[in-house]
């Protein structure tokens, strides 16, 4: 099961950038304990938070990409695609959402999402 929870960097990430629902998992830290949230959990932070939405698919046999888009007009998306796993392309999915939105947040300080 505990491959259903974000791996504790990820989780650290997301408490930055202000995550703080409860978990049925935590992380022991020194200082504090990190919450850490199943996969499905985050997306949906992300589309509440932020209106970025997801998607995990197998796009040849083996072959997975995903994609990431702006809920209220999916005027843009991000596209990447070659991995092995299902697993491996949703990690990275999550680690680029956390980009984008560290990304955006830097860029214009409003907490909207420009353009990816």
């Amino acid at each position: 099961m505990s491959k259903e929870f974000i791996p504790y960097e990820e989780a650290l990430a997301l408490k930055k950038l202000g995550f703080d629902e409860p978990c049925y998992n935590q992380y022991p830290d020194c200082v504090e304990s990190i919450p850490a949230p199943l996969y499905q959990q985050a997306f949906r932070w992300f589309r509440e938070e932020y209106g970025l939405v997801c998607g995990v698919r197998e796009v040849s046999k083996g072959k997975y990409s995903f994609e990431i888009k702006r809920w209220e007009d999916y005027s843009f998306s991000s596209i990447l695609r070659g991995f092995d796993s299902w697993a491996v392309a949703e990690l990275d999915c999550l680690r680029k959402l956390i980009e984008i939105v560290n990304q955006n947040k830097d860029e214009n300080r409003t907490g909207k999402i420009s353009p990816l």
